[in-house]
């Protein structure tokens, strides 16, 4: 948890948050992480933070008494950035330039017909090879950047 406080939040959740913020003008704030709740919440033993492997044991507690736990109790629901479906649309023309077969033959890192046959998957719909294609399409953009 200290690690959490130190590293994560700051140098990764918190920044993402601050950035998507500023990004629609919209003014934030981490309840949360005020220094009075911060200290309250480090001096808890850690089977009030945790019970049957449940994390915010004694938050959910308190909630429960004001809301639905339809609203709180289940799974995680992270925001993905929809970048297969861009990809399949908006993007499709830049990522096509950056997976050409010229292109790939020029950089000469990649197997051209396997990535051809990677992007014609995606884009038909019956595979989401987001993740690979991504992996590519930032290398030769990169690579394409260290040529100019």
């Amino acid at each position: 948890m200290a690690t959490d406080a130190l590293s994560y939040l700051p140098d990764d959740i918190l920044c993402k948050v601050d950035r998507a913020a500023m990004a629609v003008s919209l003014e934030t704030r981490v309840p949360f992480l005020d220094h009075r709740v911060s200290a309250f919440a480090a001096r808890l033993p850690l089977a009030m933070k945790i019970r049957g492997g449940e994390g915010k044991s004694l938050l959910r507690k308190l909630v429960a008494r004001h809301l639905p736990s339809e609203l709180f109790d289940r799974p995680k629901a992270g925001f993905a950035i929809p970048v297969g479906q861009w990809l399949r649309g908006p993007l499709k023309p830049w990522a096509e330039d950056l997976i050409s077969p010229d292109s790939l033959r020029r950089s000469g890192h990649f197997d051209e017909k396997r990535v051809a046959r990677a992007w014609a998957l995606h884009q038909s719909g019956r595979r989401d090879l987001t993740p690979a294609l991504w992996s590519v399409l930032m290398f030769q953009g990169w690579l394409g950047e260290q040529a100019r």
